[in-house]
């Protein structure tokens, strides 16, 4: 296939539209129940009142502001891929923003920003004579402001609005991999993230992983959810981008009407309850030669070789006791072969090196 080809069908895959729209038009169609902001993305995205000040002041200056990219679905209403804080600050500050149980938000209070140091302390207001708000004539100005709209249209293909999402966010995005990774998540089935937030809240696998709280912050955890969900039962090899990769194939995991997810979580609670009863703290680790003190903290390269070599052997109905798994754990340390992967690989070489030295060391 030539590159003219791949080009007309790929085009033919996506279909959208767009134009200008009045914020006045864009909030009420919010509050009609036709723009779906999906309010539970607001607690990956969130923005400081100082940011949301300036694009008032942005607004009220006429400086342009990006585009919004919605997707419209098969019902009609849009929902909105791109331009969550821009819309969500908009509707905050003019007291429609609803939260996730449906409620109204109280209405934002502005601080001073560089050219507009008088909107402190003002919101959006009661009447023209409230001298806490902007007033009408502001009020005004704001609500014929128009952003423009970029619509890819429920024609497009049914993968376009999640590869679209990836993208838009993910350069030079303040959210870490996995908290995009969430969204995306959220975007095909909340119930897939919330099985994922249960399992990362196992004590068993909270003791043993024992990331920093930057990194519980940042979601790291889930996202050793992901990579256990999606690499135990993988053959990896080559890969371009292991994040990309494990967005790819979550998303399909929670696509999956028929994924097995209480099976899932009963395999996962038995590995990291023998981890725990077993190597303990240490179990993802470096640790001197002799298997004992440990030398520093979490190594995902340990995660990928123990956790997912031992999930994969008792998958695979294999029987294994503490003991063992201790000694498994120790004899590693004096493996010349094993210490290899830490020398630095990228993540798809080091993936298909760790994964095969697992299923060995575990008996697969």
């Amino acid at each position: 296939m030539t590159l003219k080809d791949e080009v007309d069908e790929q085009r033919r895959s996506i279909h959208t539209d767009g134009y200008p729209m009045s914020i006045n038009e864009l909030a009420t169609m919010y509050k009609d129940g036709e723009l779906d902001l999906r309010p539970e993305f607001q607690r990956y995205f969130r923005w400081t009142e100082l940011q949301k000040s300036r694009l008032v002041e942005s607004l009220l200056l006429g400086i342009p502001i990006p585009s919004i990219f919605v997707h419209q679905r098969d019902d009609g209403i849009w929902d909105v891929v791109d331009g969550l804080q821009r819309l969500s600050s908009i509707f905050e500050v003019m007291g429609i923003l609803k939260d996730e149980k449906g409620n109204l938000k109280a209405p934002l209070k502005m601080v001073k920003t560089k050219y507009l140091p008088s909107l402190a302390g003002k919101g959006w207001g009661a009447n023209d004579a409230d001298p806490d708000g902007i007033g009408g004539d502001f009020q005004r100005i704001l609500k014929r402001s128009k952003l423009d709209i970029k619509i890819v249209l429920r024609e497009s293909d049914s993968d376009t609005r999640l590869d679209l999402f990836q993208r838009l966010n993910s350069g030079g995005t303040a959210l870490s991999r996995q908290e995009l990774r969430n969204c995306i998540l959220l975007m095909v089935s909340s119930e897939a993230l919330q099985h994922i937030s249960e399992m990362s809240e196992f004590p068993s696998f909270v003791d043993v992983v024992a990331v920093s709280d930057r990194n519980i912050k940042e979601q790291y955890d889930k996202e050793l959810v992901v990579r256990f969900l999606v690499l135990r039962n993988r053959e990896v090899k080559g890969l371009q981008s292991l994040h990309d990769f494990l967005d790819e194939e979550i998303a399909k995991i929670a696509d999956n009407n028929s994924f097995d997810w209480e099976a899932e979580k009963k395999l996962f609670k038995e590995t990291f309850s023998l981890l725990s009863q077993s190597v303990g703290l240490n179990a993802f680790r470096k640790c001197n030669t002799d298997g004992g003190s440990p030398l520093g903290g979490f190594v995902v390269s340990l995660f990928e070789v123990i956790a997912l070599g031992l999930a994969h052997a008792l998958d695979n109905h294999k029987i294994l006791t503490a003991n063992e798994i201790t000694k498994i754990h120790k004899d590693l340390w004096s493996d010349q072969d094993f210490l290899k992967p830490f020398r630095g690989r990228p993540g798809g070489d080091r993936l298909s090196r760790t994964l095969t030295i697992g299923r060995d060391l575990f008996g697969n």
